[in-house]
């Protein structure tokens, strides 16, 4: 079983941190496991976000992105990837080491 990194990002400021970390243990062969909330949801509007599609499983707090009124599609996150909080404490439990930015 490969190791795993969990990552929570909850703020719009670090998508090159998150897409340099997440590629990099990528390359490790690590399984990666990435929740966006509050306004870390934000970066799913950002075209680097794209970057992390193949590379971690993406989640998304369903509350965050809708009370930004934020719409439409998100590169790698489908309907059943906008999630609750519940995926976030599941992430910390079943992932190796958790990074938050």
């Amino acid at each position: 079983m490969a190791e795993s990194l969990g990552i929570l990002v909850n703020s719009d400021k670090f998508l090159d941190y998150v897409v340099k970390l997440t590629e990099a243990a990528h390359k490790k062969g690590k399984d990666i496991k990435i929740f966006f909330t509050g306004d870390g949801v934000l970066l799913t509007q950002k075209k680097d976000f794209a970057k992390l599609v193949g590379q971690a499983k993406l989640s998304v707090c369903d509350v965050s992105y809708r009370s930004r009124e934020l719409t439409g599609d998100i590169p790698g996150v489908g309907f059943k990837d906008l999630v609750t909080q519940a995926k976030n404490a599941e992430m910390i439990d079943e992932c190796d080491r958790y990074v938050v930015l």
